[in-house]
């Protein structure tokens, strides 16, 4: 059963939030985790508007934003699966890693198949 896309995305931000407090209280995790925050949420509010875009053009920009936080989420986890030593968040990130790498294919072909019109 294929989930809708709007709700992928948003279990897929909902998922990294909850996550997130899992991460080690330093300066850098902060900086890591502010980022990771917005693109997750950002990726997903950008799709949603895009359902509603005023002309293919604006659909499609708003498609490419959401891409591109996507792609931002996946370099930001993949950057915590390298420095990570907990077990059970290296599982959780690697969880959250292959979604963000579906959902950046899923968009990228959307992408590609609305500039080919």
């Amino acid at each position: 059963m294929n989930k809708d896309l709007n709700e992928r995305l948003f279990e897929f931000a909902v998922a990294v939030l909850k996550f997130l407090p899992n991460l080690p209280k330093t300066a850098e995790f902060n900086v890591i985790k502010y980022q990771l925050a917005k693109s997750s949420t950002s990726s997903g509010a950008n799709y949603e508007e895009a359902q509603a875009g005023s002309s293919k053009a604006d659909f499609n920009n708003k498609v490419r934003i959401s891409l591109r936080e996507m792609r931002e989420s996946n370099y930001w986890l993949r950057v915590i699966s390298a420095i990570l030593t907990d077990i059970k968040s290296t599982e959780q990130v690697n969880f959250l890693i292959t979604e963000s790498d579906e959902l950046k294919n899923i968009l990228c072909v959307i992408v590609t198949k609305t500039n080919k019109k």
